[in-house]
């Protein structure tokens, strides 16, 4: 479906030119605020929250009260599956498993498949892991490939960054995901399945395909460091020691791995074929339910992973707990985007979008793309890209098909990823690990980004003339 034609639930409170007024001072703000004045994205998301609420003519109290709804709801939707994610990665990495996964994998292929191996690598250790775990995890892997097969380090390295990258910016449960699907009202399973079937594709051609002709502008040799010892999982991975005399084997991190993955998809499959009172939709619909699907994969992962690789409970613990920390700031980003995105909609400035749109004859899925690219080069960040346009585009979705408010999700996600740049801190954290040049960076890094930014639309869209 490309054309939208529906009627928000808020009527606006005030005149169009001041309701879009409000609208680009507040997003203006925010983006200033995080690119100029080096402001927190949450400040700057509370704060511009509060302008579009005054501009427009909404009662303070009002606009506060809309913006902690909007918080509040976003923090219990969302705030538990993201530190479930972050609890389960951690123990892929502390106990071994995930270097299980890429030296199984890595020493399977052939010199001529490498580059495919490093994406399945990037693919598989991506799904769980944040991209920056996933990135210090795997560098002295790639560090280490590039230089015993004798292929450019972009070769190897930009497989391995664009599985890392689609995984993180497509399928959840990532931060950017699962605050799109809560503020689009999507379904969790379906946005899983049809986010994997955009990354895969997606991956092979920003992947393996771009580094062919990456590695030729950019010919760099992988450095002397790491040659002599183990990959490991990275800096204070707790219980390291144990892990490397005994990691867990391959296919069961692999079925550990993948166990939530298959629990959500299998309540999405028994959604559209089981019967609505089958005992086994039932279940599975239990089972599927993310929080309930996450929560049993890092139980499982507790035993498989953690004892499995000799972890005592102590150090299992240990982990779990170090798994937070780092990933507060994410979760009041994503908090305080539900709360601009609720200010959004309680001013009605999405009725007038709506009526816009309607009128307008663009794609939905372009428009969505397009509002997370400009406000991704704005920012850097793909997290803000994600909950600003995700706000942007909720009052547009009420007429959507399921499977097609998926697709405007991952067309957020692929927008959320377009060209990074110098204000992008993954920009210079990629840059320094491969040790490059600015110029080298962005014919390299920011092309792949940028690539698996389009192809994504590409692919999105071609799903969308099945819808």
């Amino acid at each position: 479906m490309n054309l939208l034609a529906l009627a928000p639930p808020e009527q606006p409170i005030a005149g169009g030119g001041q309701l879009v007024l409000a609208a680009l001072l507040g997003i203006a703000l925010i983006v200033l605020s995080i690119t100029w004045l080096k402001v927190h994205p949450f400040l700057s998301l509370t704060l511009g929250s509060l302008t579009v609420g005054l501009v427009a003519g909404l009662p303070t109290a009002d606009t506060v009260t809309g913006f902690g709804e909007g918080f509040g709801s976003t923090a219990a939707s969302v705030g538990a599956l993201i530190a479930l994610g972050a609890m389960f990665g951690k123990l892929l990495a502390d106990s071994g498993g995930a270097d299980q996964i890429v030296d199984t994998i890595v020493g399977r292929a052939g010199r001529r498949a490498l580059p495919w191996a490093m994406a399945l690598v990037g693919a598989l250790i991506g799904l769980p892991m944040f991209f920056e775990i996933g990135l210090v995890l795997l560098m002295p892997v790639i560090f280490l490939v590039a230089r015993r097969s004798g292929l450019s380090l972009i070769q190897i390295g930009i497989p391995a960054l664009a599985g890392l990258s689609a995984m993180h910016g497509l399928v959840p449960p990532h931060p950017g995901p699962l605050v799109a699907i809560d503020a689009l009202k999507a379904d969790l399973g379906v946005t899983l399945g049809l986010g994997v079937l955009v990354a895969l594709p997606t991956i092979a051609l920003s992947g393996p395909l771009f580094a062919r002709y990456a590695a030729r502008w950019v010919p760099v040799p992988a450095p002397e460091l790491y040659e002599t010892g183990t990959a490991t999982a990275g800096p204070d991975a707790a219980g390291k020691g144990e892990s490397e005399r005994r990691r867990p084997s391959f296919g069961l991190t692999l079925a550990t791995v993948l166990l939530p993955v298959v629990l959500m998809m299998g309540k999405a499959l028994a959604d559209i074929f089981a019967a609505e009172d089958s005992r086994i939709r039932t279940v599975l619909d239990n089972l599927g339910t993310p929080l309930v699907a996450l929560l049993i994969a890092v139980v499982v992962a507790m035993f498989t992973l953690g004892l499995g690789s000799g972890m005592d409970r102590g150090t299992i613990a240990k982990s779990l707990e170090k798994s937070l920390p780092p990933i507060a700031g994410i979760l009041l980003i994503v908090a305080a985007g539900g709360g601009f995105k609720q200010t959004l909609i309680d001013t009605g400035i999405g009725k007038l979008v709506a009526d816009w749109m309607a009128d307008s004859g663009l794609s939905v899925m372009l428009l969505a793309w397009v509002a997370a690219v400009l406000i991704r080069l704005a920012t850097g960040s793909a997290t803000v890209a994600t909950v600003t346009a995700s706000g942007i585009m909720a009052p547009l979705v009420p007429t959507l098909s399921t499977g097609e408010t998926s697709l405007l999700v991952l067309a957020i996600g692929a927008g959320s990823l377009f060209f990074s740049h110098v204000n992008d801190a993954g920009f210079w954290l990629v840059k320094e690990y491969f040790g490059l040049s600015v110029g080298q960076n962005i014919k390299t890094w920011s092309l792949m980004e940028t690539v698996i930014s389009v192809s994504g639309l590409v692919f999105v869209l071609l799903l969308s003339l099945l819808m």
